[in-house]
């Protein structure tokens, strides 16, 4: 009977449909025509977005007990969600959303607090709080409590806008402090907690990476999308991992930003390892700061900053005009953000007549950079001076002040 049911409820929906189609204003079709196009055309581009797993709430939540002696099979008293009593209580439904809107209430200044203490970190080296992981009984006292107590607030009425929060920071005359200090201010204060100076700290292996294609015009600036495979030495998967091994992107996906590389906890992407970037096997909110040798044969060798010192090469000899100074003085500006002073241009002009010299005597050393990488040499240079221009901004991108923040 079901089934007769349902093919009658067909047949009417298919009568109804032919009569429509033949009986129906011209307006009514064509709007139908238009909606149809439309249904059309999310399907399509639904096809092209990543679907994410997403938690729901049970309609009929499941009871929670306080175990017995911590066995699972001798419940005790039931419980419900709930904030500490020591707390401000959850205002709305105790689920997830309710939790959220908690965490992020003027009631709760806890988040805004721990938020702005990172950003303040990321900028200055290192927090208000120094312990970014620990705002409890274990972790150290805010240096300056009406500092962080006020940033919080301005973060919250904001909106919490982080680039707001972030330009107020940069802006400020502390961080628009010189770095250089007398040497008893460095004994007295080598970590500047007290502020007297601006932060001088190594730039994390992500703006290293994007600094150097950025500078180059390699950088890829698309927002969003899958994880992309940059390069990494050849045979390292199949050591560490096994299996065919890792096969690197083409185009676009080579040049994107850090944050989109993907990432396997067994094996790391080695030039992030290298600086001191967290291996993701346990959350890491305090990164370590270290300067080894070995950081600085990967930002000459690794083939993304051979490449990128390439590219940038071919913007000084096309931007920055015929001269050697022009070229130089490109380079500074574009890198450092500051012009060349007359002793660099002086040093740098030394060092790009050797690497002339080099190259000139070695056709197959110069051929040999400038075919690395994918990204291809421009035709309308000559190889000897592209290369000595190459090695020369690899020099610039070495430079303790493009490393640096300072």
């Amino acid at each position: 009977a079901a089934v007769v049911a349902g093919l009658e409820s067909a047949g009417a929906a298919k009568r109804r449909m032919w009569f429509l189609e033949r009986h129906a204003p011209r307006e009514v079709m064509e709007a139908r025509g238009a909606l149809a196009a439309l249904e059309a055309e999310r399907a399509k581009y639904l096809e092209t977005v990543p679907t994410v797993m997403v938690m729901k709430e049970r309609e009929d939540r499941r009871e929670t007990f306080l175990l017995k002696r911590g066995a699972y099979d001798a419940p005790g008293e039931p419980v419900g969600p709930a904030t500490p009593s020591a707390l401000p209580p959850m205002e709305g439904p105790p689920d997830r959303l309710g939790l959220a809107r908690w965490l992020v209430s003027k009631e709760n200044p806890l988040t805004a607090r721990v938020a702005v203490n990172r950003l303040w970190q990321m900028l200055f080296g290192v927090g208000l709080v120094k312990t970014v992981e620990d705002f409890g009984s274990q972790g150290e006292w805010p240096l300056h409590e009406e500092m962080l107590d006020w940033l919080a607030v301005e973060f919250m009425e904001s909106g919490w806008d982080v680039k707001r929060m972030l330009k107020t920071m940069v802006m400020s005359a502390t961080y628009r402090q010189a770095s250089s200090a007398a040497p008893e201010l460095w004994q007295r204060d080598p970590e500047n907690r007290l502020l007297a100076r601006g932060p001088r700290v190594r730039l994390p292996a992500e703006m290293l990476r994007d600094q150097a294609l950025a500078v180059s015009g390699l950088l890829v600036e698309k927002t969003g999308g899958p994880s992309v495979r940059p390069y990494q030495p050849a045979g390292l998967w199949q050591e560490l991992h096994g299996g065919k091994g890792y096969e690197a992107d083409k185009g676009e996906g080579l040049y994107r930003r850090s944050l989109y590389t993907y990432w396997k906890r067994t094996v790391a992407p080695p030039n992030m390892v290298n600086f001191d970037s967290p291996t993701r096997e346990t959350c890491v909110v305090r990164e370590s700061r270290t300067d080894t040798p070995l950081q600085a044969l990967n930002l000459m060798n690794d083939v993304v900053y051979v490449e990128a010192s390439r590219k940038l090469a071919e913007r000084m000899m096309r931007e920055g005009g015929a001269s050697d100074g022009g070229r130089i003085g490109y380079a500074m500006l574009a890198v450092l953000a500051r012009e060349a002073k007359p002793e660099e241009r002086e040093l740098f002009g030394g060092a790009l007549a050797k690497f002339r010299k080099y190259y000139a005597a070695h056709p197959e050393e110069a051929d040999k950079l400038l075919r690395q990488g994918e990204s291809g040499r421009a035709p309308e240079f000559d190889a000897g001076e592209l290369a000595a221009t190459a090695a020369l901004a690899s020099l610039v991108l070495n430079l303790d002040e493009a490393v640096t923040k300072q």
